[in-house]
């Protein structure tokens, strides 16, 4: 059996399971989703949320892309940042990087990347914020590793900008956004702890979108 058809297979193993356990588990799937969070992380194949969280569809509202960017230009995360917060009602945010993330290696190499060019540059932009912390590592593989650490920092903040969120939490004291790096060696999450109320204040005297 090819892998393409045992997706399928595996498919009818986790539907006889799931209703095993309770026949109306897809009745219930299929009705209206209350997601408590959003979460935004990396395209790779290695880091898949519901796995690592531990947690049921339905559960977790989910985006993806390569190197977990929230690029205010781009229209696909704007809209699902939108809809999760102003029709969805999530109560948390995560944007979560993952340790020897190809995209972020990509941007910190000096060469052509064609198409990834405009993509990578974002993560450049956080390189060149933060270039006397990152220069000062001697060992390359943990300059990458901190590189992550501050693009999901960086990547955070942009979701705080957003008029969505700033006027959801003001009005809601809700969602709050959390940043977080997945160390695929490990199987370990690691929460950076960003004040989500400090950084808030810290950017709203230039980018208070709340009308106040």
């Amino acid at each position: 059996m090819t892998l393409y058809k045992q997706v399928f297979e595996n498919n009818k193993k986790w539907v006889n399971e799931k209703t095993a356990a309770n026949k109306d588990y897809f009745t219930n799937l299929a009705k209206e989703q209350h997601p408590e969070f959003l979460y935004i992380g990396c395209s790779d194949s290695r880091v898949t949320a519901e796995d690592m969280m531990g947690v049921e569809p339905g559960q977790v509202f989910i985006h993806r892309n390569v190197a977990n960017l929230v690029v205010n230009t781009d229209l696909n995360v704007m809209s699902v940042i939108n809809y999760a917060v102003r029709h969805l009602k999530v109560k948390h945010i995560i944007v979560c990087g993952h340790y020897n993330c190809g995209g972020v290696k990509a941007a910190m190499t000096p060469m052509d990347m064609g198409i990834l060019n405009p993509w990578l540059r974002n993560i450049r932009d956080v390189y060149r914020l933060h270039k006397t912390e990152l220069n000062a590592i001697a060992d390359e593989n943990a300059r990458y590793n901190r590189l992550v650490e501050l693009n999901v920092q960086e990547q955070c903040i942009n979701i705080i900008k957003t008029a969505a969120v700033q006027q959801s939490y003001i009005a809601n004291k809700y969602p709050a956004v959390h940043g977080w790096v997945f160390d695929i060696a490990h199987g370990k999450l690691i929460d950076l702890n960003i004040n989500f109320d400090e950084a808030l204040k810290d950017i709203q005297s230039i980018y208070n979108l709340t009308g106040k």
